[in-house]
């Protein structure tokens, strides 16, 4: 499932892309097509994430609510637009290109009350303006549970998945078995003030990287065997598998590392199911 700052990067396409025009809206699979039909001829205005969820807005009182899941995808591209294939939920055309939605989890419309009560029930998302990290602390702070799964519960923090929740809490050198409640404030907050960073980076990556500048080297060192041959240059090239999982394998500090040496004290990376998802720390540096 993408993590927030993907979603935060599609809203900022869809606003760039179609902010002001006025769009065509179809649903040729037939499973949004009342929905299609409502938005049709509207204008697009704006489009905005909110942890893993999108919403776009028309000059309408009603707002496409769109979440990816683990299999959709939602991409724009220049006109013209091709023949409708397969399970196409929804295809939006405007001045000079289109968009299609594939394989969404929700595609709805929702009206302000429905919308407010997405808000409220999605925790505060680090990329969003006045998110209130607060309302994450006063429930963090009280609960038993491990902040590892914590930091994975929407409800909790918006956005944070599987990868930030593992690198943010190796970066803290904060275990992810540790009960919620254990934390001092002061750990909260350089947790939530990582993620901001992090995200936001993310962002305008579009991928993500959480290895320091400073230690760039050192993990491409550690990964050496894990490079193609010829992979002198992680950023240039041709950019085949081996270069793929060269830099990501780079750009993380445990997520997918199981094994592997740890940066900072040389302890295997350890990894184990945890609430129903992969969970990678170090027993080292996290204890």
């Amino acid at each position: 499932m993408p993590e927030g700052h993907t979603l935060h990067r599609l809203a900022g396409s869809l606003t760039k892309t179609f902010a002001d025009q006025r769009v065509q809206t179809s649903s040729p699979q037939g499973r949004f097509e009342s929905g299609a039909q409502l938005l049709d001829g509207l204008v697009l205005t704006h489009a905005e994430a909110v942890g893993k969820h999108l919403l776009v807005s028309f000059d309408s009182p009603l707002r496409l609510h769109v979440h990816l899941g683990l299999y959709g995808t939602f991409v724009a591209r220049r006109l013209p637009e091709p023949t409708p294939v397969g399970a196409l939920r929804l295809r939006i055309v405007g001045d000079e290109s289109y968009a299609d939605l594939r394989g969404p989890t929700a595609c709805e419309l929702l009206d302000d009350d429905q919308v407010a009560a997405l808000f409220n029930r999605i925790g505060p998302d680090p990329l969003r303006k006045k998110p209130d990290p607060e309302r994450a602390w006063a429930r963090i702070s009280k609960s038993k549970a491990p902040v590892g799964a914590l930091l994975m519960d929407q409800s909790v923090i918006g956005g944070a998945g599987n990868i930030y929740r593992a690198e943010v809490l190796y970066r803290q050198g904060i275990s992810p078995f540790r009960e919620g409640r254990s934390l001092a404030p002061e750990q909260f907050d350089d947790i939530w003030n990582d993620l901001v960073i992090l995200m936001k980076d993310g962002v305008k990556r579009g991928r993500i990287v959480t290895v320091d500048k400073s230690d760039m080297r050192a993990m491409a060192d550690l990964d050496s065997d894990r490079r193609a041959p010829d992979d002198r240059d992680l950023d240039g090239g041709e950019d085949t598998p081996a270069r793929r999982r060269a830099r990501r394998a780079t750009g993380v500090y445990v997520y997918q590392r199981t094994g592997r040496p740890c940066l900072r004290c040389g302890v295997a990376i350890a990894a184990q199911e945890f609430y129903g998802r992969n969970l990678f720390w170090c027993p080292g540096c996290q204890n």
